[in-house]
């Protein structure tokens, strides 16, 4: 089965396992793309799979045409200046992208980080030192993207916002594998005027004019709960938050987002009949 060419669908929980908990709802859902976590959102341990499982949510997502995407722990922090959370945090990224490969997933999504209390400067030659050699090892076209995901601007951001995109690429030699995750109540909440009549378009024409041609592989499809440039991370359901249902039909209506899968992380987007989802395919079009 073929998927959409800019196939909608949310983050869900594992449940019971892959194929049984995440790919179940996902189809009950109508989701056409799915974001799982491969192991304990908020823990360090390197979670093994079930060879078994993973052949079956494997074949079957391919059987479906369901895009498949990982989200690494929201404790990975590839800047930190804390040498035991920065070697702790490339051992998890590692340990995503071998899973992505095992379960046919075509990206993993990591949060660019903070440099906390150091120098940006620094964090970025540790980006460098970190990211640089695990992308060399996924240069194969078929194997996953590292996918970047810049941040709401909370803290010390090594990367808030799509401007901060182009050092933090400049850090990884704008690698082939380092793809861009927009996430779009991040960037909003960084400043980004999505808001305004024209302002998804001119944000997506900044990450072509930063990234080149094909660099977005993901969009993070949330509203905000709270006004544009407040650094807050709170997500909202598409159309009830500060953003508005036009952002979302300009970036589906934009050409450097065909092919990109949309993933929702909006309040209860998680839910049967939950409405965004239905949503966002009618400001699809399609």
């Amino acid at each position: 089965m073929s998927s959409p060419v800019r196939p909608i669908g949310s983050h869900v929980p594992v449940g019971k396992n892959l194929v049984d908990g995440a790919l179940r709802s996902a189809v009950e859902s109508g989701c056409e793309a799915i974001q799982v976590f491969v192991g304990n959102p908020r823990g360090w341990a390197l979670s093994a799979g079930d060879p078994a499982v993973d052949r079956r949510f494997r074949d079957r997502a391919g059987e479906l045409g369901m895009r498949v995407l990982v989200h690494t722990p929201y404790l990975v922090n590839p800047g930190s200046p804390t040498p035991a959370t920065y070697e702790k945090s490339l051992a998890l990224i590692a340990h995503n992208l071998r899973r992505a490969v095992e379960i046919g997933a075509e990206g993993v999504v990591v949060h660019t980080g903070s440099y906390v209390g150091g120098d940006h400067a620094e964090a970025l030659r540790r980006i460098r030192d970190g990211l640089l050699p695990l992308l060399t090892t996924i240069e194969d076209d078929a194997a996953p993207y590292l996918l970047l995901e810049p941040t709401a601007g909370q803290g010390n951001s090594l990367c808030a916002g799509i401007d901060d995109l182009a050092a933090y690429l400049g850090a990884v030699d704008f690698h082939p594998k380092a793809g861009i995750c927009l996430d779009t109540c991040h960037v909003f909440a960084a400043g980004e005027p999505l808001d305004e009549p024209g302002g998804a378009k001119l944000a997506l024409d900044r990450i072509v004019e930063i990234g080149g041609q094909r660099r977005l592989r993901l969009v993070h499809a949330n509203d905000s709960k709270d006004v544009r440039g407040a650094f807050k991370d709170r997500h909202e359901k598409i159309g009830r938050g500060h953003i508005g249902v036009d952002a979302f039909a300009d970036l589906f209506a934009h050409p450097a987002t065909e092919g990109v899968p949309f993933i929702l992380e909006t309040p209860g987007s998680r839910d049967a009949g939950d409405p965004d989802l239905a949503l966002l395919k009618e400001l699809r079009g399609v």
